[in-house]
């Protein structure tokens, strides 16, 4: 779900209702480039988490800091709905009173949280733990499919990866009582060329880094860097220098180099994907996620992925039977973050231990 007012699934006499009980909090899933937050109360029928109230999409750029953007969320709740924890799902990770990562537009304080907000706990959970925790409650039919197999899936870890503006990657692991997330930091594996046309373009990469990962080719700022990598090699002046202009020229076919990149991107993710699965393996299937996919969906259906997934001698009988699976990435972060915090509730409070 995209942009709107607050509240466009909103249901403000069940929130005003389950705010006198204290059983509904904030839930956030931040990003590079947007900031999706949900007002959540948790369910007791075992389909979902919780049940998003309440829900927004903010375009971080248009923001000071999380901060804000929480607050601008709260202010416009029902006055009686009052707000003492969140769960915040972000990449990256805690450093004393910050959370550290590269690709969030501004540094993200937690105590100043807490003390504009009035929080009395907050959480902060993997972006893409999140993601995967929340597909154990995604729909078939909300998903487009872009291998299929015979069979059902096996039972088994699954895999849940995609480009925004990093590369996230996390894998859900099936258990009882409750399954378990395992976050990954894969997107920072090396660059594995697989073609001559591949191997000329990690030259270029690796000309003014010492390292180049799959996130450097793999995601909104790295598919600009396989366009400029891709122009030099062509001896074409590049002309195109934001992602989004690389995406929508390749689209429109408006620009060979872009073209190229493009298809270069998801060959490059099809062959990364299916290294995943056999590192992890993902016999549960997999989940492709993250902002840059579904704008690119019928590309990607049409272009070299299959053929690099399989592209693992004899593992391919073994891939042959994972499906792979596109989704819209919605609403997802914030119920997993949501989900992700319950559980940890549940297990503290089975410890007789105090929540913090």
């Amino acid at each position: 779900m995209t942009g709107g007012n607050v509240g466009e699934v909103a249901n403000h006499g069940s929130a005003r209702k389950l705010a006198t009980q204290g059983d509904v909090f904030l839930a956030a899933d931040v990003g590079g480039t947007h900031a999706r937050i949900g007002l959540v109360s948790q369910r007791p029928d075992g389909q979902s988490p919780v049940t998003v109230l309440q829900y927004h999409r903010y375009a971080c750029a248009d923001w000071p800091s999380l901060t804000a953007v929480l607050k601008d969320f709260v202010d416009q709740l029902d006055r009686s709905v009052h707000v003492h924890r969140c769960a915040v799902a972000s990449a990256g990770y805690v450093l004393g009173d910050a959370i550290v990562n590269d690709n969030l537009p501004w540094p993200v304080s937690i105590r100043d949280i807490r003390d504009s907000l009035g929080i009395d706990q907050l959480a902060v959970i993997n972006d893409f733990e999140a993601v995967a925790y929340a597909t154990q409650f995604l729909a078939q039919a909300d998903t487009t499919p872009v291998i299929e197999t015979a069979a059902a899936p096996a039972a088994g870890p699954v895999l849940v990866m995609g480009p925004g503006t990093g590369l996230g990657s996390a894998v859900l692991l099936p258990g009882y009582p409750r399954a378990t997330v395992l976050a990954t930091e894969a997107g920072q594996i090396a660059l594995a060329p697989g073609n001559e046309r591949e191997i000329e373009i990690l030259r270029y990469l690796a000309r003014d880094r010492a390292y180049v990962s799959f996130e450097h080719a793999l995601s909104g700022p790295g598919l600009l860097n396989l366009y400029r990598a891709i122009c030099e090699l062509s001896k074409q002046a590049p002309t195109l220098t934001v992602p989004s202009q690389v995406t929508q020229a390749a689209l429109d076919r408006s620009d060979a180099a872009a073209v190229e990149a493009l298809d270069v991107f998801c060959s490059l993710l099809g062959s990364f994907v299916g290294d995943l699965v056999l590192l992890y393996g993902a016999r549960g299937g997999v989940f492709l996620a993250g902002g840059i996919l579904p704008q690119i969906r019928d590309v990607l259906l049409a272009s070299n992925f299959r053929q690099r997934f399989f592209n693992k001698g004899v593992m391919r009988a073994f891939l042959q039977q994972v499906p792979v699976r596109l989704m819209e990435h919605g609403q997802l972060g914030v119920i997993g973050a949501a989900g992700l915090y319950l559980d940890g509730q549940q297990t503290s409070l089975g410890e007789n231990a105090a929540p913090t």
